[in-house]
């Protein structure tokens, strides 16, 4: 066994030190240069920076680091950490938390404006029909015949329209038929119904051909074809167009509205056949029928509220009719607009005044160009107005699915328009744009509908 070590300095303890201690140039080989690691590391935090701020947990940012191909080798020799958790919690450190405002994403409702803009011309170019006719008859004495089919017409083809449309979910086949079925039943039940006060004399025939373009017309609208049925409606437009310069004789002008009737019929025809051999949708029931009965209500007390107002002042009803197609527009960009203000609002409250904000904004929009219109025509601005924000708003509140509560105001206003004098018109109106406001805020001041 050996002796004890001797301890004094100079002796063999120091050959032992020696070789365990390291000076500052044997630490400069054997120990990592934490200024280099240190620059590393602020590199690699400025280069991930814009995806390191949002993180709210340095998991996170390890999970980052993983994802871009740190492995430990490369932690420990590059950037001096035990592992690539110690690094992110060091980036997460350096790295302010940011975070940003999401990208903004497409307008879901963005409308077509070459669409709206047309199909608010159609509404109103078949009434040049009437004009090529006029002196071929004495219009004003078999007014009620045709005021008769035109309501019925009207409110047919808005429960009809509303039940094709519901079909459209099991594809345009399920919608072609219903559009099949229902345009004609439409026709001559509005036919019927005017043959009544016709008396079964000449005018019927002129009903009858009213209610067939109508129901023709509405088939086209509702399988997007306003193309075509623009079309059809230019020997109208070019009889019309040559009117301030030239008489027609009678032959053109009886035979003008019959060509364009025919030609209507035709493409409605095409579009019926096209519709009706489209591959089969998804399969789906049929909805009620009485889930179609408050459009078609609405669509009578809409008629009847017009035909008041131009019993008065005529021309009126051809400014709110071309309105119509600004109207559609409008509705896209409600919903659009609304979509924006759900995004922007953090509590139900906000939402529900930002929510009346558009609902103003949009009604503000079309009513103000129907102002001027009004004042050009020689038409009354209180009553117009408020029935153009009346008829809107109730467009509005059936486009989210709510149907009864307009078709009632409407029928109630309409009622009450229909039984007061003319002076009185604009309180009807008024009182009904002012109960479908409070409703639409009601129904659409909540974030639901919107989602």
């Amino acid at each position: 066994m050996s002796g004890p070590i001797a301890l004094e300095p100079g002796g063999q303890e120091h050959d032992t030190l020696a070789l365990r201690l390291a000076d500052d140039a044997t630490l400069a080989l054997r120990l990592p240069d934490r200024g280099t690691h240190r620059a590393a590391v602020d590199t690699l935090a400025a280069e991930l920076a814009d995806r390191i701020g949002p993180a709210v947990h340095p998991y996170e940012v390890a999970a980052l680091l993983e994802s871009e191909g740190l492995t430990a080798t490369v932690v420990k020799e590059r950037y001096g950490h035990r592992d690539i958790f110690s690094l992110a919690s060091a980036l997460y450190e350096l790295v302010p938390r940011t975070f940003p405002e999401p990208a903004p994403l497409p307008d879901p409702w963005r409308p077509d404006h070459v669409r709206c803009l047309l199909r608010g011309l159609l509404f109103a170019l078949p009434g040049l029909a009437y004009l090529l006719a006029a002196p071929l008859w004495k219009a004003s004495a078999h007014l009620t015949p045709l005021v008769v089919a035109g309501l019925v017409s009207w409110a047919w083809g808005q429960g009809l329209g509303h039940r094709a449309h519901a079909r459209m979910a099991a594809g345009r086949r399920a919608a072609g038929r219903t559009l099949a079925v229902g345009a004609p039943l439409g026709a001559v039940l509005a036919t019927a119904c005017a043959a009544v006060p016709a008396q079964a004399g000449p005018v019927t025939l002129v009903a009858l051909a009213q209610a067939v373009y109508l129901a023709a017309a509405g088939v086209l609208l509702v399988l997007g074809a306003e193309w075509l049925l623009l079309a059809a409606l230019t020997p109208l437009i070019a009889g019309s167009a040559a009117l301030p310069w030239w008489n027609p004789p009678a032959e053109l002008r009886a035979g003008l509205p019959l060509l364009a009737l025919l030609a209507t019929l035709a493409v409605t025809a095409h579009a019926l056949r096209k519709a009706l051999t489209a591959p089969p949708g998804p399969a789906a029931p049929p909805p009620p029928a009485h889930r179609s009965l408050p459009y078609g209500l609405f669509g009578l007390a809409a008629g009847v509220m017009v035909m008041l107002e131009g019993r008065e002042h005529p021309y009126a009803v051809i400014a709110l009719t071309l309105s119509m197609g600004p109207a559609e527009w409008l509705l896209y960009r409600y919903r659009g607009l609304s979509v924006g203000a759900l995004r922007a609002a953090a509590t139900p409250t906000a939402f529900l005044w930002r929510s009346a904000g558009v609902l103003g904004l949009c009604l503000l929009a079309y009513l103000l160009p129907l102002l001027p219109a009004a004042l050009l025509t020689g038409s009354d601005p209180v009553a117009l107005l408020p029935l153009a924000a009346a008829l809107w708003t109730a467009l509005l509140l059936q486009a989210f699915g709510t149907a009864w509560a307009p078709a009632a105001i409407c029928l109630t206003a309409a009622a009450c328009a229909f039984a007061t004098a003319p002076d009185h018109l604009a309180l009807a109106y008024g009182g009904a744009a002012l109960c479908l406001a409070l409703c639409a805020l009601w129904t659409l001041g909540r974030p639901a509908p919107h989602v």
